[in-house]
This record gives C-alpha cells, structure tokens and sequence, in this order.
C-alpha cells in the first residue's frame, strides 16, 4: 500500500479536500525506478481493474482492494507514463460496468475566468459554475463547479453514488474558493446536491446555487440541464426589439402570475403548463391589445404563498410548469406572436432554507454577518452582500443569464428602495451607517448601477424596470449622469394618491382633489410606468373593483372612469391580471380568476373598454410617443374640486395631433360645463368610458363638441361640455 493511512482515512471518512493529489493515476518511484500508480475509490464493486485504451490489446491491469467501501490501488512497474483509461469495476451484482475516471481530468474553468470572478468583472460566471454537460477530451460528461471558500471538503452526491460524499469529493481551484470537478457518463437530466464540510466539520447539503433545474417541492435537489439543445424561432422579434422597446413606444403591460391566472378545475384545479399558458395567455393579451406581460418571479421557490419573492433557484425557471425547454417554448411563442416578456427579478433579498444560498459553506457567505444589514426586518429574510465580489458577480451573471438562456425582454427589478436605504424599515440603532455617516447603501447603489449598465451593454433594447417607491432621484438617469442607470420607474406615488382618492366617497373627494393632481409636480423628474399592480388587491387591500364606492354598476362606472384617466395620462401603462374586468375578489394566489364574471356587462364592459384604451394608446402619437416629454402635457383646469373635474391636453411631438381629457369623478352629472380649449375648432370624441359599450348609460356629448370664441380657463377658445357621473372622455381636434 503506497497511500499513506491518514490520506486514505481521509477518502474514507469524506475529509479529503485535495482528492486529485491522491485518487486518478500518478507517476512514482518504487524500487529507485518510475512507474504509475492507480487509485479509484468506487461504490459497489467487488474488483476493479484499469484498461489502458489507447493500446490495440486494451491491455488490464488488476487493483487492489485495501477497504471494504471500495478503495482500490494498483501499481504498474511497466509504464512509466500516465496514459489514457478506464476503469473497469465488477458490481455486487456480477454487473460489469466500465468508465473514465473522474480525476484523471484537468479543471474545466481556467484561470483568468477564476481571477475575474474573484474580482467581480467574470459577467459569465453562469457558463462556468454550476453543472455543465460537456465533452471533455472527447469525454462526455458533467462539470460540476461551486464557490464555497471557507469549506473544508465539499462533494457532488447525487443516484449515481447513492448520494455518498465519499466517492466524488471535489478539488478546489488555488485559492478562488471555487470547488471543480468533471464526472464523465452523467448527462442532462441527473440529479444532484453539495455535500460540504464547513469549519468545525459541520455537515451541509445544499443545492446549486448556480443550478438551472430544480426538483418539486418539497424535494429541492438541482437537475443537470443543457441550455444547447433548444431551438429558438424568434430571431425576427430580435431583431425589432431595440427599434419595439424605444420609450417613445407603446408600452401596456399586463402583469401576471402563473400559478393563479387559470387553473384546470376538471383536473383537480392544476395548473396551466407552459404549453397552454403560452396559447392561450397569448390569445388573452393579443385580444385585450396589451404589448408586454410580466411575469411575478419565475425563478424557483419552494413556498407557493411567497409569489415567488423568495428565491431559492436564481437561474432556473420554477418546474411548476414544465421544464426550461417547456419555458423558452413559451417566450418563443410568445415573441413570434409579437408580445414583449418582463420577468420580475429579486436580488433584495433571500430566503433562510436551510438547502439554499444561507450560510452556504457554514459561513455567512452570500449575505451579512451582522444581522443590522443582512437580516430583512419586514419579509424574514436575507440581504445580500453587496460589496463581496462575487455576490455582486452571481447577481450580475444572473441577470444576464435569464436574458441570455431565456430571450427575456426586460427585468422589473423588485424592493429596489429596500436595496437603496440602510435604514429601510429599521428602527434607531437597528442599522449601521455607511463611511460617510449617511443611510444609503452605497454598495447596493453601485451594484445596480452596474447591473444596469452591463444590460444595456450586452443586450441593447432590454428594459431594466425599478419597483422604487421613494423619493431617490436620478433612478432612470444613467450611471453617467449620477443616476442608478433603470428605463423606466414605477410611478408608486401616483398609484398610492389616486387609490385614496378614488377609495373616499364622492361626497368627500373635494376635500382630496389634491390628491388627483399632485403627481404632476414630478411626473418628468423620472421615466413613469403608471401601474395598479398585484400589491394594491391583496392582505385586505380589496379589489380594484372593490375599491371603488356605490353599488356594483356604480363601481364599475367609477373604475372606468380611473382606467380612461390612466390612460390618458403620461407614463407607460400596467395592469394586473382580473383588475381589466373588475374581479370582485382579492387576488389569491391558491385560485384561479373569477373568469365567469364576464358574463356581466359590469365585468365585461370594463373589459371592453381596456381593449379600447389599449387601442387608442397605440394608435395615437400624443399619447404613447410623449408619455416622457414634459412639453407634452398641459393643465387645462384642474381647480374644480367641488365637481371633481380635471382636464388636461396631450400633444404629439408634431405639435398638431392633439387630445383633450376630461375627467370627471362624482356621481352626479353636469351640464353646460365649460371648459377652455387650446385651439378653434370641432374637438371630436374619440372615447367616453360611460359608453353603452363599456355598460355606461351612453350619455355624453354625442359626436363631439364644437369651440366658441370664449375665453374661458386663461385660453381665448372653450365650449360647453356634458358631464356624465364618473366618467373621463377623450376627444381629438378635428382640422
């Protein structure tokens, strides 16, 4: 036995943190001359053997066994060369099995790609870690490569070694922290986990935090899975999608989680597949004219009342659905069909299982040790560390990933405010300043400045998308210009503001007409998306319907009075999912929509009038192209609290097509209300939300209105309106 006892007790015992140095072949001196020894340690085998295969015979070389768990070691006096082989093992079972060794291999990440990962700048660390089907010196076989620094040993354990840490202990490469190896034989479709001894040789077993494929919950075990063998047919969105995805374009997203939009009551209530999802929420958002969906976390997540929020699988599509294959299916189609995919993405935060990125290696790894900036107070999870460079680097290569594996055509960045401030929900003495004193995250603040930067560089035409609800400026500014680098914010204020007004009875909204208005005052200072999202019909927040005061048809009139105000009104457009028909209840993940509601002309009307709406925004310049162009917009009145009436133009950049709004939102109607008009003219009506169409009692201002040479709200031309309860009309100048 040439192995030295500690050496091989190490194997043994799962301890060996240089397993190369000792299993594979290796050139020796026995008896003052060179020859090579073999070392395999192998589950299940009674004998085992080397075939050399580059000889014509394949001559065999017989091991000893030195352990009843399958360490074998044989000396070869006649070569004094490492050659090419195989190892051939005779199972329990009088099976004869023969394969490459897995430590006859060199590394599979080279050098440079291990240097700038530990710096930060490797931003397709997601090609290199993780597991990777390869051919390797014309091997087939899976690479297997994951970071954990403070580790002591660390194995792949999967069905093919019975999920034994013993007999695939992997190496790690210098000092990047990063753990290698190759395994020839296995293929996509494998199982598997980490097995690490962290510091005090405490036991983990972790999944890839690299992993592309996850098991179902609640099994968590990573899936071997290749990114190469999909075909994609989409090149032509591609190819349009920097000219489609410009801000002066129509942007309507219709904001969408998976799991809860149908469900198949007849089949036990599961859900949809990619397959079917792909049909027919692309016939859903086709037909209601919406340009984007956006997708709530689709990354991988054990706990279905999360929403997806708490992310265990960054780089995997969840397998609620179908597989990877199944979810790029579903985009392509989708972008063949000409509808735009935003994914929701969370690097705020993560969750503490015990099986995912939380104190991955037995250390406090990829999130804070104290727990003032790594515990988050208001979701029970962790915060990432943000100035370890390769945190910043699994985040960065993550987001790359899903725009590079999956097509997607925009990232809505989640708790972007909870990233920005140290002291986001934090009492005094629960946070710690930054080097200047101040709250801001200044680690976070560069990260996303980078992330956003890196998009853009590599996929001009992405939309990187900001949940901010604060008052940070500069969030779409560019790095360059001291800003955080996002294309568009969501306009939270206004969202917030209208919501309170429109949720206070008629009687009382004059006291809140401010409420109405204020948002103007910053609306150019950022890229607005105006947006009534899944956080305003949940946790007792009631539906939008709901929201609204009266009966049912009373609702329905107000809530299309809202919609034809948001609209109208400058910023990219979201909706979420049951909000376009007025859905009576609260979102709730576990169910499905109540699509039976349009069988109502209160439901179906409402839906109706979102098709218009969308219609409208796309076809008509001053409303899509000037929705950031501050020049745009003008007040015509907006004073009138007592009648609740707002009005105001909008202006293609032409400076001739032009559109008046005028909103009113009391239940009590108006005539002879006379309202300033910019030019002369017959000012034609091009959508009314009371409408007999939409469920509305159809009265209005018949065709349109003609101007009189009255001065009237500081303009020398007006005319004479009707004011029908709740609602908003758009007209456009006729020349």
């Amino acid at each position: 036995m040439l192995i030295a006892k500690k050496d091989l007790e190490s194997l043994r015992n799962a301890r060996a943190n240089t397993p190369h140095g000792l299993l594979g072949m290796h050139v020796v001196t026995v008896k003052k001359k060179s020859a090579v020894v073999v070392r395999v340690f192998v589950s299940d085998a009674r004998s085992c053997e080397i075939v050399d295969i580059d000889s014509k015979d394949g001559p065999r070389y017989p091991l000893e066994r030195l352990s009843d768990d399958g360490f074998f070691e044989g000396v070869i006096e006649d070569r004094d060369e490492v050659f090419k082989y195989r190892i051939r093992v005779e199972t329990e079972d009088l099976e004869i099995r023969q394969f490459y060794d897995p430590y006859s291999f060199l590394p599979t990440i080279g050098e440079s790609d291990l240097y700038l990962f530990n710096q930060g700048n490797e931003h397709r660390i997601f090609e290199k870690l993780g597991s990777r089907p390869r051919v390797v010196d014309g091997v087939l076989g899976v690479s297997f490569a994951v970071w954990a620094p403070n580790a002591t040993r660390v194995s792949v354990v999967g069905s093919f070694n019975r999920w034994d840490g013993r007999y695939h202990p992997m190496r790690m490469l210098g000092s990047s922290g990063v753990w290698e190896l190759f395994i020839p034989g296995l293929k996509a479709g494998e199982m598997y986990k980490y097995e690490l001894v962290g510091k005090g040789d405490g036991l983990f077993l972790k999944t890839d935090p690299y992993g592309s494929y996850f098991e179902a919950p609640p099994n968590n075990a990573s899936i071997v899975y290749d990114h190469a063998r999909y075909e994609w047919g989409d090149q032509v969105w591609l190819d349009s999608r920097q000219e489609r995805q410009q801000l002066n374009k129509p942007m309507s997203v219709y904001e969408v989680h998976l799991g809860s939009w149908k469900r198949r009551w007849e089949e036990d209530g599961r859900h949809l597949t990619y397959a079917e999802l792909a049909v027919e929420l692309g016939d859903y958002v086709l037909d209601h004219g919406f340009t984007h969906v956006e997708l709530m976390p689709i990354a991988e997540h054990p706990f279905d009342g999360s929403w997806g929020y708490q992310v265990t699988g960054y780089f995997a599509p969840t397998q609620r659905f179908g597989s990877p294959d199944d979810f790029k299916a579903f985009i392509d189609h989708l972008h063949q069909r000409g509808i735009g995919v935003i994914v929701d993405w969370v690097p705020a935060h993560f969750p503490r299982d015990t099986f995912a990125l939380a104190t991955f290696d037995g250390t406090h790894l990829y999130e804070h040790e104290d727990p003032r900036l790594g515990a988050h107070q208001d979701w029970g999870t962790l915060i990432f560390n943000y100035g370890r460079h390769e945190v910043k680097c699994f985040l960065v290569s993550n987001a790359l990933a899903w725009l590079e594996y999956f097509h997607i055509d925009g990232l809505r960045v989640d708790a972007v405010a909870s990233m920005l401030y140290l002291d986001y929900s934090r009492e005094e003495g629960e946070w710690i300043p930054n080097q200047y004193g101040g709250n801001e995250n200044l680690e976070a603040i560069a990260f996303l400045k980078e992330a956003n930067s890196l998009v853009h560089q590599y996929h001009p035409g992405v939309l990187m998308i900001a949940e901010e609800s604060t008052s940070f400026a500069g969030v779409t500014k560019s790095p360059e210009e001291g800003g955080l680098g996002f294309d568009i914010k969501w306009n939270m204020g206004w969202m917030h503001d209208n919501l309170k007004y429109f949720e206070k009875d008629p009687i009382h909204r004059k006291f809140h007409h401010g409420d109405l208005t204020f948002g103007m005052l910053y609306q150019y200072a950022e890229n607005f998306m105006t947006v009534f999202s899944h956080d305003e019909v949940t946790h007792g927040k009631q539906s939008m319907l709901l929201k609204m005061g009266g009966s049912i048809p009373e609702k329905s009139q107000t809530l299309r009075a809202l919609y034809g105000h948001m609209w109208a009104y400058p910023g990219k457009k979201l909706l979420f999912m049951g909000s376009e028909f007025g859905q009576s209840e609260e979102w709730n993940y576990a169910t499905a929509l109540q699509w039976h509601l349009n069988e109502y002309k209160d439901h179906s009307g409402i839906a109706a009038l979102v098709r218009d709406l969308n219609a409208l925004y796309k076809s008509e310049p001053a409303l899509a192209e000037t929705d950031f162009d501050e020049s745009s917009f003008r007040w015509i009145a907006c004073w009138d609290s007592e009648a609740g009436v707002i009005s105001y133009t909008r202006t293609a950049p032409d400076g001739h097509n032009q559109v008046l709004v005028v909103a009113h939102f009391t239940p009590v109607g108006r005539t002879h209300y006379r309202i300033g008009l910019p030019k002369a003219g017959y000012w034609r009506e091009i959508l009314n939300t009371n409408s007999k169409f939409y469920g509305g009692s159809d009265s209005g201002n018949g065709a349109g209105v003609s101007s009189d040479p009255q001065p009237f709200d500081d303009l020398e031309q007006s005319a004479e309106f009707t004011l029908p309860p709740c609602t908003t009309m758009i007209f456009k100048l006729e020349r």
